[in-house]
């Protein structure tokens, strides 16, 4: 099978940064599904892997979303069967979805929409899971018309999981969301996705956040720079407030948070794969209830732009924009 994979970690621009191989097709087992890849997308984790793990075994196919077709399936999996089409975020420790065939567990793939394209459903399912877990398993936000009147504070918002978090916090919650965005086509983005107000990272938070008709901000989601914000989140959120994250942040001073009574949460939405846990299958229950939110007009495809064929060439491109950070929503491929 065809697949693009990287042999020795480094910057993008080093002309085997990915290559493109032809490995062995791989065969499905206990509960895992064999995939037929038809679309991928490409996170900030790919470039985070590529440039500084090492490839074991020689070489290492990285993808993490993924939208393809069920082929095989081993003999314990009771949730698909061949011919379904699928998708799902894979696993940080097994063989990505940058190849023609991939091996993922039954457990956190999920039926496709059916309303999108692959190539913009692929957009959606890291992203998605990552937003989902941080409002509802982190966060324990309440569903719409439950708890006090809050808002949600979301920091750098126009990416891929702030992209989605818009979407969920509007649809499935009574929070008032507040998202940051520095540039017109930022701002623009995060207002069209449905955030009540937009603010500018860039420039002092509270005076800002002030000048607005907000309930209290009982919750921050800060999903980049967290230490350079750091100072500024503890100030803006309410007593007994909630802060989450997803990066991997400088030094920053917990003690902050006493005062208030605050709590800190981390999301890695591969936590549950990696460590098998009990409730491992709770990716495949709310990706299957993305796919409906989507297929019934409430949530979105956040793909921004399609850099066309799953190859060495367009992947390393991929690669190279996500390295900017300035991308907005998500970037996605398509067939082999």
């Amino acid at each position: 099978m065809k697949a693009i994979a990287y042999r020795t970690p480094g910057p993008i621009d080093a002309p085997d940064s990915l290559v493109e191989l032809d490995l062995p097709r791989p065969e499905a087992a206990g509960r895992d599904l064999l995939v037929q890849v038809q679309a991928v997308s490409v996170n900030p984790v790919d470039a985070k892997v590529r440039s500084g793990a090492p490839a074991t075994g020689g070489a290492r196919v990285l993808g993490f979303d993924a939208v393809g077709v069920v082929r095989e399936v081993g003999p314990q999996v009771s949730l698909f069967k061949p011919g379904d089409e699928v998708w799902y975020a894979g696993a940080i420790d097994r063989s990505g979805s940058n190849a023609e065939f991939q091996l993922v567990d039954e457990r956190i793939v999920a039926l496709r929409p059916r309303t999108l394209s692959a190539a913009d459903a692929a957009a959606l399912p890291l992203t998605g899971i990552t937003a989902w877990e941080l409002l509802f398993d982190r966060l324990q936000v309440p569903l719409a018309g439950n708890g006090q009147p809050a808002a949600l504070l979301i920091v750098g918002a126009a990416g891929g999981v702030g992209s989605v978090l818009i979407q969920l916090a509007r649809q499935l919650t009574g929070l008032t969301v507040v998202a940051t965005a520095s540039r017109p086509e930022t701002r623009e983005w995060v207002s069209a996705l449905g955030a009540h107000h937009v603010i500018d990272h860039r420039q002092p938070m509270a005076p800002q956040l002030a000048a607005l008709p907000l309930p209290p901000l009982s919750y921050v989601i800060s999903l980049t720079h967290t230490d350079k914000h750091f100072d500024q989140l503890v100030e803006v959120l309410a007593p007994q407030g909630k802060l989450a994250l997803i990066d991997d942040p400088g030094p920053i001073d917990v003690r902050l948070l006493k005062r208030k009574s605050l709590s800190l949460h981390w999301e890695l939405m591969f936590t549950r794969s990696l460590y098998q846990t009990d409730d491992m299958q709770a990716q495949h229950d709310l990706l299957g209830e993305l796919a409906k939110l989507v297929d019934q007009g409430a949530v979105r495809s956040t793909a921004r732009l399609h850099l066309g064929k799953i190859n060495a060439a367009n992947l390393r491109e991929a690669h190279r924009l996500q390295e900017t950070g300035t991308a907005i929503g998500k970037i996605v491929l398509e067939g082999f």
